[in-house]
């Protein structure tokens, strides 16, 4: 029987939601910039944190904005129209800077309900959740004998050069396992992709080590690879099985698809910010033979040996060769070490992705005292086409979404054939919104927007299982890669069982990716320095 959701009752979630709050006007942003996002390759929310009296959430779906303000799953909010999970908004709010994160939510709530004209309420339903249960005989955990913060943490792994680590490694003290369930879609999210619920009736603090292979790396692995439910089984003697679970939900009773008019004078009230920059930063040569690695975590950039290229695609998110140039060539051979840190609101403040990769930025202009511009250049670009569409009629009140993983009761494909590293399922999806998608979805594959050709009108469910680039003994080789840009048609697949991305679209769903040369976008380097400023 599973006694709790995530650790909240439904009890403890009317109260977090605030129904049967006193009339009294809850509080509210001193103003608040709201629109629509500008495209994204990669349009993961980020920010949520009050920093300096500003507050900044960006790429936010209708129900990022939702959980946000609730401070719950997005899987536990429901209901509501299609377009909830695919159109996105930035939010820029002021507020007094001792506000308290409590505080913050309950002004993103005020702001939902005034300018989108919010109205939600809560209840309990069955929803999909991975459930984490004692296995057979006594749980392998050792008891805590000491005190201290909870707290999992990766363990550093050495590889080959070049190669990814074989297993994701996890040392966590003084936890327990109601704080590891929690912890568990976040440490393996490529596995876990629904909430967890605690059903081991453990009590008490607990020591334990558990290492998995990242499902990307499965095929590679081959027979020392293990996923991260047979880790827990054989390492810790838990199960960790997918379950439709009663849970509290908030449900979307109605809400505007266009939020209310932002307020006259914003540009002087709310102006931008200044980019973001490190608090503190390193960057010097790289010894010779020095490994390669890089990790952007914690509000800590740790980078060693890498590419000057690579740290310039990373910083301004080019995911191709074709979108670099102007660089000269020393910037292939000439490795980096840098080692900086961010700036940060106070204790337990995360500093997103997002905002390391722009204060990345900043400092390769200041170091390397770069000059750039954006242009659109002739290059390699996909277009949509239809050959023998092989699509289901979507049930149009379903949410319009594309996630990593199978849809509720499905088979994953991955189980039976690692090879397929990756597995999309698509619902009320138009063939014009998929082609959008697809450079996010793909984007070892797909370097460029990607244009709908197929004719078809209408909405679809569909799935896609496909390899992973680095899977394919041909390198994921694509038109233009290695040369001019031809229309003939892409890689195909390998005799090692890997299914290319233009292969699974057109075997599984009966279209097909026509490569084509037109403008794209692309970073154009006017000047560089070979030698970095001193630190």
């Amino acid at each position: 029987m599973v006694r709790v959701f995530s650790g909240i009752s439904l009890a403890a979630f009317l109260s977090i939601v605030g129904f049967g709050r006193s009339v009294e006007t809850p509080p509210a942003f001193d103003i608040a910039d709201v629109r629509l996002s500008a495209r994204s390759t990669n349009p993961n929310m980020t920010g949520g944190v009050l920093r300096a009296g500003r507050y900044e959430l960006r790429k936010a779906t209708m129900v990022d904005l939702i959980r946000t303000a609730y401070g719950v799953d997005a899987d536990s909010v429901i209901g509501g129209s299609s377009w909830l999970e695919s159109d996105r908004f930035d939010v820029i709010a002021k507020a007094p800077p001792t506000t308290s994160p409590e505080t913050v939510k309950l002004m993103l709530q005020a702001l939902l309900a005034d300018r989108f004209k919010l109205v939600v309420h809560t209840d309990s339903r069955p929803i999909a959740a991975f459930v984490l249960s004692a296995g057979k005989g006594r749980p392998k955990l050792r008891e805590s004998e000491g005190s201290g913060s909870a707290r999992c943490q990766a363990q550093p792994q050495k590889s080959e050069a070049g190669t990814p680590p074989p297993y994701f490694v996890v040392s966590c003290h003084h936890m327990t396992m109601e704080a590891f369930a929690q912890q568990l879609r976040q440490m393996a999210g490529d596995y876990v992709t629904n909430p967890v619920v605690n059903s081991t009736a453990l009590e008490g603090f607990w020591d334990f080590d558990i290492k998995w292979t990242p499902q990307g790396l499965l095929a590679r692995a081959g027979a020392n690879g293990i996923t991260i439910a047979d880790a827990l089984d054989k390492q810790l003697g838990l199960r960790l099985e997918a379950q439709r679970v009663p849970g509290p939900v908030i449900v979307v009773d109605s809400v505007n698809q266009t939020p209310s008019p932002n307020p006259s004078g914003m540009a002087t009230s709310l102006p931008p910010a200044p980019p973001p920059e490190f608090e503190v930063a390193d960057i010097k040569p790289s010894a010779p033979g020095a490994p390669r690695m890089g990790r952007m975590q914690n509000g800590r950039l740790d980078a060693q040996g890498l590419p000057l290229k690579n740290l310039i695609m990373l910083a301004w998110e080019l995911n191709g060769n074709e979108l670099l140039a102007g660089a000269p060539k020393w910037v292939d051979s000439a490795r980096f070490d840098i080692v900086a840190k961010a700036p940060t609101a106070g204790p337990g403040d995360q500093v997103d992705f997002e905002s390391l990769r722009l204060m990345l930025r900043a400092l390769l202009v200041d170091r390397f005292k770069m000059a750039t511009h954006m242009e659109d250049r002739p290059g390699t670009a996909y277009t949509l086409m239809a050959v023998k569409p092989k699509l289901q009629k979507a049930d149009p009140s379903n949410r319009t979404k594309c996630k990593e993983g199978p849809a509720w009761g499905a088979k994953d494909a991955r189980d039976t054939n690692p090879i397929l590293s990756r597995l999309v399922t698509c619902q009320n999806m138009t063939m014009a919104q998929f082609a959008e998608q697809l450079q996010r979805l793909a984007r070892d594959y797909i370097h460029a927007p990607v244009l709908d050709g197929t004719g078809i009108d209408g909405t679809w469910d569909f799935s896609l299982s496909f390899s992973a680039v680095n899977l394919l003994q041909n390198g994921g080789v694509r038109p233009g890669d290695a040369g001019p840009a031809t229309t003939g048609p892409p890689a195909p697949s390998d005799p090692n069982g890997a299914v290319s991305l233009f292969d699974a679209i057109n075997k599984q769903l009966g279209l097909k990716l026509e490569a084509q040369k037109r403008p794209v976008p692309v970073l154009v380097i006017d000047h560089i320095e070979e030698k970095p400023k001193d630190n």
